[in-house]
C-alpha cells in the first residue's frame, strides 16, 4: 500500500495548498527545475471546480513551472456494484463542471473508460506530463489503483496526492487507528484553525494546453450507464452538480443555512420530517460540494445571521451539524485508512469480534435471505418501511441508517435475521451500496460496522444474538417518533414514486410509437 507519511516536498515545488495537505507518492528522477512536461489531475473523488484543493495544487504547480495542466477522469463501469442511480448522478454533474472548466478556466478535461491503472499511465505517457496530481481516497480499490499508476508511470514523473475531501487532512489529523469521535475529536479541532481557512483564488493556467481534447458524447455514456444500470433508476429529490450543491447548501429559495436550519434541532431525528436534515449527503460524496465549504458557510451563520442565533437550540444546532460534517466524517475516512478490513468482521476490535462469535449460534426469531431482505418481505412493518425507502428513494433517514446517539435499526435488524454476523454485515453492505445515492462510501462502511460490529462504540449488556452489541428494537423507536406515521410517509413515496415511473414508460412508449 501506499506510504501513510508526507514526504518532504522542495522549496522549488512550494504550493499555494499547505504542504500538510498534500503529500509525494512518487518522486521523479529528474531535478525539478528541468521539468517541463505539463501537470495532469486525476479527478475522482472530488469532482468539482469550486473549492478544490487538488485543482489548486495542480494549477499552482503548473503556473510555477510555466507549463499547462489538464484534468483527467476515468469512469469505473463496475465500481462496488453502482447502477444508473449513482453513475448517472455523477456523469450529469461532470458534465456541467467540464463546461465551468473548459469555458471559464481553459483547462481541457479529458474523460476515459476501462481500467485507470491502464489509461491512467498512458495520458500522462501521451502527454509527456512531469507531473500527476491526484485526488486521496482511504478505500482499498483507488489505494491498490494508485499503486500500480505509480508502477506504471515513467520515474521521471513525481506524483502527489491532495487530501481535498476532509478539512483536516487524515494524514494530519492522526497517524494511527482512532478508537472512537472521542480519541479524534480533540486532535481535528486542535488544527482545525490551521485547516478551516478560507480557498485561495483559482487562477487560470498561464500556458495553454496543445491541441484540442476529444469530444465527450455525454448523451450516449449517460444513456449507456442508465440502461445498464436500470435496475436501480435514477432518483429525482436531488439535482447532480456544483451548483445545485451550493443551492441546497445556502439557497434563498429551501437552502439548508438560509432556510431550514431553524428546524434542524427538534426535527432532524424524525423521520417525518427529512427536510429537516441538511440533504447535503449525496453532494459530499461525490465532491460536487467541499465539506470545507460547508463548514465555512456554517461558522459564518454565527456571524452573518444573529436572527437564527435567537431561536432556541439554533447555536447547538450548528455545532451539531459541524460535528457531523467533520469529525464523524473524518472518523470514517480514519478508519477505512488505518483499518484494511474496514468491511469485514476481521475489522472489528476483539473484545467484540469474540462477543458476536459467542452468540453466532443463538437461536433467531426469524432468519431471511438476502433476496427476502432486499424485497421487505420481514414481519416487521417499520423494518420493510426503511428498506423501501432506500430502495425507491435512493435515501434512507438518518434515525433509520445512522445516528450519532442511536444506532441504525435497520442494519441491527439484519444481524437479528441472519444466520451470523458475517453473513449480516455483508448483506447490509451489498444493500447500502446498492441503493443509497451515496453508497460506497467510508460512511457507509462504518455505519454498517459500527451497528453490528461495535466500532467506535463501546460493549453493552450481553444478550443474545447480539452479545455485547448495542441493541435496538421497535418499541425503542416508538417511544422517538410516530412508527405509524412514518410507515404511512413511505407507503405514499413509493405509490408516487412508482405511478411516476409508470407514467414515464407510457410515455416513452406513446414517443417511440410516434417516431
Amino acid at each position: 500500500m501506499l506510504a501513510t507519511s508526507m514526504a518532504s516536498v522542495s522549496p522549488a515545488s512550494a504550493s499555494v495548498v499547505q504542504p500538510g495537505r498534500f503529500r509525494v507518492l512518487k518522486q521523479g528522477s529528474g531535478p525539478l527545475d528541468q521539468e517541463t512536461g505539463p501537470v495532469v489531475y486525476w479527478m475522482f473523488r472530488d469532482q468539482r471546480v469550486r473549492d478544490n484543493w487538488a485543482l489548486i495544487h495542480a494549477v499552482d504547480q503548473a503556473n510555477k513551472k510555466n507549463v499547462p495542466v489538464a484534468v483527467a477522469f476515468n469512469l469505473f463501469d463496475h465500481f462496488l456494484g453502482a447502477k444508473a442511480r449513482q453513475l448517472g448522478f455523477m456523469l450529469k454533474g461532470l458534465r456541467h463542471l467540464q463546461t465551468s472548466i473548459e469555458q471559464t478556466y481553459q483547462i481541457p478535461f479529458f474523460f476515459f473508460q476501462g481500467e485507470a491503472e491502464e489509461t491512467i499511465p498512458n495520458f500522462v505517457r501521451e502527454c509527456g506530463a512531469s507531473l500527476l496530481v491526484t485526488d486521496f481516497s482511504p478505500l482499498r480499490e483507488i489505494r491498490t489503483c494508485k499503486d500500480k499508476i505509480c508502477k506504471k508511470v515513467s520515474d521521471s514523473v513525481t506524483i502527489h496526492e491532495v487530501d481535498a475531501h476532509n478539512v483536516v487532512p487524515l494524514w494530519v489529523a492522526s497517524e494511527k487507528l482512532e478508537y472512537s469521535a472521542r480519541t479524534l475529536r480533540g486532535k481535528v479541532n486542535k488544527l482545525l484553525p490551521e485547516y478551516l481557512i478560507d480557498f485561495p483564488l483559482l487562477q487560470s493556467p498561464y500556458q495553454k494546453w496543445a491541441g484540442t481534447n476529444p469530444m465527450i458524447d455525454w448523451d450516449s455514456i449517460i444513456s449507456d450507464v442508465l440502461r445498464k444500470g436500470a435496475e436501480v433508476p435514477e432518483i429525482e429529490w436531488c439535482e447532480p452538480g456544483e451548483d445545485a450543491a451550493m443551492e441546497v447548501l445556502k439557497g434563498s429559495k429551501d437552502g439548508f443555512l438560509t432556510k431550514r436550519l431553524k428546524n434542524y434541532p427538534t426535527d432532524r431525528n424524525n423521520p417525518l420530517k427529512p427536510r429537516a436534515l441538511s440533504g447535503l449527503s449525496p453532494y459530499l460524496h461525490f465532491g460536487q460540494i467541499s465539506a470545507q465549504r460547508c463548514a465555512l458557510e456554517a461558522r459564518s451563520v454565527r456571524k452573518l445571521c444573529p436572527e437564527l442565533l435567537n431561536l432556541p437550540g439554533t447555536l447547538k444546532a450548528i455545532d451539531t451539524f459541524l460535528e457531523e460534517l467533520i469529525v464523524r466524517r473524518e472518523l470514517a475516512d480514519n478508519f477505512c485508512f488505518y483499518q484494511p478490513r474496514y468491511d469485514s468482521l476481521q475489522g472489528a476490535w476483539e473484545w467484540a469480534r469474540r462477543s458476536l462469535k459467542d452468540h453466532a449460534s443463538d437461536k433467531r426469531e426469524h432468519i431471511y435471505t438476502r433476496e427476502q431482505l432486499e424485497k421487505a418481505q420481514t414481519a416487521d412493518p417499520l423494518w420493510n418501511a426503511s428498506q423501501l425507502e432506500m430502495v425507491h428513494n435512493g435515501k434512507m433517514h438518518g434515525f433509520m441508517r445512522q445516528r450519532i446517539m442511536c444506532s441504525m435499526y435497520w442494519a441491527k435488524k439484519i444481524l437479528e435475521w441472519t444466520k451470523g454476523p458475517e453473513e449480516a454485515l455483508a448483506i447490509s453492505i451489498y444493500l447500502n451500496d446498492k441503493y443509497e445515492i451515496d453508497g460506497r462510501d467510508p460512511n457507509g462502511y462504518v455505519g454498517c460496522m459500527w451497528s453490528i460490529c461495535g466500532v467506535h462504540d463501546q460493549g453493552w449488556k450481553e444478550r443474545p444474538v447480539f452479545g455485547k452489541i448495542r441493541y435496538m428494537n421497535y418499541k425503542g423507536c416508538k417511544r422517538k417518533f410516530d412508527v405509524d406515521g412514518y410507515i404511512a410517509y413511505v407507503n405514499r413515496l413509493v405509490g408516487e414514486t412508482k405511478k411516476r415511473k409508470a407514467e414515464s414508460l407510457l410515455s416513452r412508449k406513446e414517443k417511440k410509437l410516434r417516431s
